[in-house]
């Protein structure tokens, strides 16, 4: 069990953030470990003939036996939605004395040696670093940029829209019940409970002003932190409506009713937003253009019945408590 002290400046300075680097770095597990996601299989398998092109031997091994990945490769993200560009910049500067610590709390307490195409990572970090880098890089630009980054983005961000209407709903304590069944709060402290025994020791870290970040992804089965509980503190949690990733994009159909109240263009765009969602996401399901959906969602958004949140550049919209009691 990891137990984070929380005072109530840490509280009230608690953020949520994503991680392009992190995904791309977790989604490795799916071609290691692909039974653990199964509602992403379908869009990786397209992308197979893609990463097979790749240097896979050198991409698979950044994932020990157990799942662990070496805490440099994920970094703490400094900004609520970083550039994957710039997360890649940072990990290139990387301090090699770190590398060469990481990698041996990743794979030493579970597979008892560090992969023979990162064993030089000890003793020359710094070129080994480089092709790690390097190869991330062609993974994300042939792979998950072009086939996968986009619909993931949109249930990240939805994510975060949720989430924050959850903590104006219910508070902390609510907002943390709803994160993942590993999580618990209770008397100033969030703690991560592990489903099954875990090589990480039991440990008290105390965020003391260093600001706790609360990070969603799409390769995880619950709640997950650093191996060093001397990092910066951060929790990355499954992300809500991963399972949507690859199911059927066509909106589910409407009631009549409403059809009949609304028209059928916007009784379907209101029961699509039972999740959050942006313009572009909402015209790419629908089938039409984005100019279509803003002017319907403005009509929609006069009636009360849409609210809308800006994440970053980024603005998603999502049924009001007055358009869910209509839907219903």
């Amino acid at each position: 069990m990891i137990r984070f002290r929380l005072g109530l400046a840490d509280l009230a300075t608690t953020s949520f953030a994503t991680s392009a680097l992190q995904e791309a770095v977790l989604s490795l597990r799916m071609w290691t470990h692909p039974g653990h996601y199964a509602e992403q299989m379908p869009l990786f398998r397209q992308m197979r003939p893609a990463f097979e092109r790749l240097d896979t031997e050198l991409l698979t091994s950044l994932v020990a036996t157990n799942r662990w990945v070496p805490d440099f490769l994920t970094p703490r993200p400094t900004t609520p939605w970083p550039d994957f560009s710039a997360e890649l910049a940072a990990l290139r500067a990387t301090a090699p004395q770190t590398v060469v610590a990481d990698l041996r709390r990743a794979y030493l307490p579970h597979d008892r040696a560090v992969p023979a195409r990162l064993a030089r990572g000890v003793t020359d970090p710094q070129a080994t670093l480089d092709d790690i880098a390097d190869a991330l890089e062609e993974y994300w630009t042939q792979c998950l940029a072009p086939m996968w980054w986009p619909r993931a983005r949109s249930v990240l961000e939805a994510d975060i829209v949720y989430r924050a209407r959850m903590l104006a709903e219910r508070g902390a304590d609510g907002l943390f019940a709803d994160l993942c069944h590993r999580l618990h709060w209770e008397e100033g402290a969030l703690s991560i409970v592990w489903d099954r025994p875990m090589a990480i020791p039991d440990a008290e870290v105390h965020v003391g002003g260093r600001g706790l970040v609360l990070a969603p992804t799409c390769f995880a089965r619950g709640a997950i932190t650093t191996i060093d509980n001397a990092a910066l503190p951060w929790i990355s949690y499954p992300a809500r409506g991963r399972a949507t990733m690859t199911e059927n994009l066509r909106p589910p159909p409407s009631q009549p009713a409403l059809q009949r109240l609304l028209g059928v263009p916007r009784a379907g765009l209101l029961t699509l937003l039972a999740e959050p969602a942006s313009t572009t996401e909402l015209a790419r399901r629908l089938g039409v253009s984005a100019s279509a959906v803003s002017q319907h969602l403005a009509v929609l958004s006069a009636a009360r019945l849409v609210t809308s949140a800006r994440h970053g550049r980024m603005v998603l919209y999502a049924r009001s408590p007055l358009g869910d009691e209509l839907c219903r």
